[in-house]
């Protein structure tokens, strides 16, 4: 089989694996589907002093509000592979991270317990809003939609992630948070 045809191929089965793992069709209360409005964690910076924060799973800490700089990093699949752009990226405590699908959804963004900094999994986890399962933010259904997550309270180290429905097409990236 040519390589390309190959790759869209294999999209398509992981495609159609990921919708059947979430049950396909319709979302579900708590499913942490999103309906092409922003899904996400801590409201920016300039949703005022009076801007709330929801709570973890399982009622741990609320989410933190983002201090600083929020950055853009965008979902793609398309015939040269699945990935996000940038791959890697270096921000700073308080800083949040807007992940943006392009093209061939569903994504998202999870954790590896066993590569987290000792000790951050809670923080980390506090400011994931709507996710599926702890270090596992929501699935994405439709290119736009978005998902933010708050870095304030979160110590600094290397934070790997992947799309799990993705992760098999290579799709992984790494935060680095000063």
């Amino acid at each position: 089989m040519h390589k390309q045809a190959y790759t869209r191929w294999l999209a398509a089965v992981a495609a159609l694996i990921a919708v059947a793992a979430c049950g396909g069709g319709g979302e579900k209360t708590g499913a942490g589907a999103s309906t092409g409005a922003t899904t996400g964690a801590a409201p920016a910076p300039s949703a005022g002093a009076g801007a709330t924060t929801a709570a973890a799973p399982g009622g741990a800490a609320a989410a933190k509000p983002i201090t600083g700089k929020t950055w853009d990093v965008k979902m793609i699949g398309d015939a040269t592979g699945y990935r996000y752009d940038p791959k890697d990226i270096t921000i700073k405590q308080g800083d949040g991270i807007k992940w943006t699908v392009v093209s061939t959804p569903p994504h998202n963004v999870s954790f590896w317990p066993d590569s987290l900094p000792p000790g951050t999994a809670g923080a980390l986890e506090a400011n994931m809003t709507n996710a599926m399962s702890p270090l596992v933010g929501p699935l994405l259904l439709n290119a736009g939609d978005t998902y933010t997550m708050s870095f304030a309270g979160v110590p600094a180290g290397t934070y790997k992630y992947y799309c799990k429905p993705h992760h098999a097409l290579g799709m992984r990236g790494t935060i680095t948070v000063q």
